[in-house]
């Protein structure tokens, strides 16, 4: 569900869903976003008005030195680099890139962006910084506390989209809802970069980049399923194997974001 707070287009309630065995996931206690900064003060007060105990910020540290997280008093703020273990010698921060658009075409172009992405996503399950975020992330989602918590990244559509993918699964949403939701993305972030992708292809870039970067696409989702199925078995394997959250602790998430309706 799509909230109304124009700082953050990407800003998200996860509840609503339906599950297959027909629970609902609660809403007003999980939420995932885009960067909060900059945010406006009418926006920083519709923000406070969620009542937010717990912000996961999934972002390198340069992204979140580059601009620190603009939050309501009293909200405690984790820090988790998602990315901290991967390859240096890989683009990870495209917007470096972008700024270069010949390069970016010859790096990034006739769909060399797709396979980086994709390639970013298995890292999402391959990576062992990525399993120690995400296994604190889905933790602290367990612990009432904690709630209403909200985790984000730079857009809000890549390592969020899988944290938000991946906890949506473990809580029985149907994949097409999954897929559905996470491709809400393209209509909730490409606005907000439309000048800087509007630069981009009218200095000679390809719009097919731009497209992967400020966007989604269904492969890239597949992919991080593939590689927690392929490597893990199943998705409850991976939560399981790969995080280190064992069926006793999903149960207690599963109960906690969900209602029978």
């Amino acid at each position: 569900m799509t909230l109304s707070i124009a700082s953050l287009p990407n800003l998200r309630d996860l509840g609503g869903h339906r599950t297959v065995d027909g629970r609902i996931v609660r809403t007003g206690l999980v939420y995932r976003s885009d960067q909060p900064n900059p945010v406006t003060p009418d926006d920083l007060d519709r923000l406070a008005a969620l009542g937010l105990k717990t912000v996961f910020d999934l972002r390198t540290d340069e992204e979140a030195a580059d601009r620190p997280d603009q939050l309501p008093e009293g909200v405690d703020l984790v820090r988790l680099d998602v990315f901290r273990d991967i390859d240096r010698s890989r683009p990870v921060v495209l917007g470096e890139l972008l700024r270069r658009p010949a390069e970016a075409n010859a790096v990034l172009g006739g769909g060399k962006v797709d396979a980086l992405l994709e390639r970013a996503y298995r890292d999402f399950i391959r990576l062992p910084s990525a399993a120690r975020s995400y296994r604190e992330l889905f933790s602290a989602l367990a612990d009432p506390d904690r709630l209403p918590a909200l985790f984000h990244c730079l857009t809000g559509k890549d390592r969020t989209g899988w944290a938000a993918a991946a906890l949506l699964a473990l809580l029985g949403v149907p994949r097409d809802a999954i897929l559905a939701d996470y491709l809400l993305s393209n209509g909730c972030a490409l606005p907000r970069y439309r000048t800087a992708i509007d630069a981009f292809v009218a200095a000679g870039g390809e719009a097919t980049i731009t497209e992967a970067v400020f966007g989604v696409k269904p492969r890239f989702l597949e992919a991080a399923f593939d590689e927690a199925e392929k490597t893990y078995g199943s998705l409850e394997g991976y939560f399981q194997e790969g995080l280190g959250i064992g069926p006793e602790r999903q149960a207690q998430i599963r109960e906690y974001l969900t209602a029978r309706s």
